[in-house]
């Protein structure tokens, strides 16, 4: 990925889900094109699995939840399932690491007529799990709430 730019940002709502349907279980799919920066967001209430590249695997997904009674944005991305050995692992884990921003910009601007509905949303922490059968790589972390990441554009 590369630096955020809202015009390289492609957003698909998958039915049955609308701009203001549902807020539990909402989910995201996040894939970009690093030839051509481009970034893609599929917004339902299932995963986009088409858009999932078997052999690359660096996608985000990101969820709606209710975690002890708030709701929480949870993402999730695959740094090895055993697929990678533990060198390319850490090179996968600090490339997510560093790239995540750019990814919940994306995910957060696509979504942007959603936040109209449910403004309180905003103040929700975001929270992405490492996933690795690396101990050292499979980490959960706070990103932040989802307000950080709107850009704002004078819309």
């Amino acid at each position: 990925m590369r630096e955020f730019k809202t015009e390289k940002l492609s957003m698909s709502l998958l039915p049955s889900a609308t701009v203001f349907f549902p807020v539990e279980g909402r989910k995201y799919t996040m894939t970009h094109s690093d030839s051509t920066g481009d970034m893609f967001v599929s917004i339902g209430c299932y995963y986009d699995a088409d858009k999932i590249n078997p052999i690359l695997r660096d996608e985000v997904f990101a969820e709606w939840s209710l975690h002890i009674g708030q709701y929480v944005l949870r993402a999730n991305v695959l740094v090895s399932g055993g697929e990678f050995d533990e060198n390319l692992s850490a090179v996968r884990f600090l490339i997510f690491e560093k790239e995540m921003p750019t990814a919940l910009k994306a995910i957060v601007t696509a979504d942007r007529s959603f936040y109209a509905y449910f403004p309180w949303l905003l103040d929700m922490p975001i929270y992405v799990e490492f996933d690795s059968i690396f101990p050292q790589y499979h980490q959960i972390k706070y990103f932040g709430t989802v307000r950080q990441y709107l850009i704002n554009d004078g819309t």
